[in-house]
C-alpha cells in the first residue's frame, strides 16, 4: 500500500472540520489524546472508564489491516454514536514494509483534531501499552498534546483466564515472547522459563512448536486463538492446522507449580467440553 492510498483511506473515515465546526468557547481550547484500553474482544470487558471516554469523544481513531479488517472498532462498534468523527489508519502488519509512515500519517491526522479543539480516543486492542499500536502514536503526540492512557485487559491475562490456567506461583518468572524472534533467540529464551506466553503466532507456528518440543514443553503448551470473541478456539497443539494460524492467537505455557507435565489434561481436555 502506498502511502498515497493510506492519505486517501484515513481521508474517506474523517468528516471535515468545516462539517464539525467548533463552538466559540472552545475556539482556543486544545483537545486531549486517549489510549483508550478496549481489552481482548468480548465488549463486557471493557472497562467503565474506557465505556465513558468512548461514549463521549468526538473523534475516535483506530488501526485497520490491509485486508480491511478492523478489529479494535468491531468491539467497541455498539457504543460508537452516528456523529462521531471516525480516524481509520492502515497498517501493514508485516515485517517486509515499514510501518513508520503511517504512524507519521495517522499522527498527522490526529494532531488535526486535536488542535482544533476535539478530544480524540485511540482505539487498542487489549493493553495500550503493552506491543499496542497506540505507543508508536503516544511518541509522536504526547510531547504536544495533553495525553491519558486508559489501561485494559491484555490477550495475555484473557487467554490464561479462558483457559482456566494458573500463569505464576511465588517466586516464578513471567516472559512474554513474540513468535517473530528468531529461532536461535526464541529457544534460548524460552530454555529458561519458569512460565512463558508467545504472542503473534501467525505464520510462525510451525517453528515455535518444533523449538518446544525439542525443549521438552510441548506438553505444558497451551494454544487458544481470538480469545474472548464469539469466534475463540481452544484446540490441541497437534491439532493445529498451521497453515491456518491467525495472527490473533497465542501459546501459554503455565507455570509447573503443582501441575508437573500433566497439560495434556489440566490444559486442554477441561476446557474443549
Amino acid at each position: 500500500m502506498s502511502q498515497e492510498s493510506g492519505v486517501r483511506s484515513q481521508e474517506s473515515g474523517v468528516r471535515s472540520q468545516e462539517e464539525h465546526p467548533i463552538p466559540d468557547n472552545q475556539q482556543s481550547r486544545i483537545g486531549k489524546l486517549y489510549g483508550l484500553g478496549i481489552g481482548p474482544g468480548d465488549p463486557e470487558l471493557l472497562t467503565l472508564k474506557a465505556h465513558r471516554i468512548l461514549t463521549t469523544v468526538p473523534v475516535i481513531a483506530y488501526p485497520t489491516m490491509e485486508n480491511g479488517k478492523v478489529l479494535a472498532r468491531a468491539i467497541v462498534a455498539d457504543f460508537i454514536r452516528p456523529d462521531q468523527i471516525e480516524i481509520p489508519m492502515p497498517l501493514p502488519f508485516s515485517v517486509e514494509r515499514s510501518s513508520q509512515p503511517y504512524y507519521d500519517l495517522g499522527a498527522e491526522k490526529i494532531a488535526e483534531h486535536l488542535s482544533a479543539g476535539r478530544d480524540v480516543a485511540v482505539l487498542c486492542e487489549g493493553e495500550p501499552m503493552l506491543y499496542g499500536t497506540f505507543m508508536y502514536l503516544f511518541n509522536r503526540l504526547s510531547g504536544r498534546f495533553d495525553t491519558e492512557i486508559v489501561p485494559g485487559i491484555s490477550s495475555t491475562m484473557a487467554c490464561a483466564a479462558m483457559l482456566g490456567a494458573p500463569i505464576t506461583y511465588r517466586n516464578d518468572v513471567f516472559s512474554i515472547m513474540p513468535a517473530t524472534l528468531d529461532a536461535d533467540t526464541l529457544r534460548d529464551r524460552l530454555a529458561v522459563v519458569d512460565a512463558a506466553v508467545i504472542i503473534k503466532l501467525g505464520r510462525h507456528f510451525a517453528k515455535v512448536k518444533s523449538i518446544l518440543a525439542e525443549l521438552g514443553l510441548l506438553d505444558r503448551a497451551l494454544y487458544i486463538e481470538r480469545a474472548t470473541q464469539p469466534t475463540q478456539k481452544i484446540v490441541a497443539i497437534a491439532d493445529v492446522d498451521s497453515a491456518n494460524v491467525p495472527y490473533w492467537s497465542l501459546i501459554l505455557i503455565p507455570s509447573k507449580y503443582e501441575f508437573g507435565v500433566r497439560s495434556s489434561e489440566f490444559g486442554v481436555k477441561s476446557r474443549m467440553g
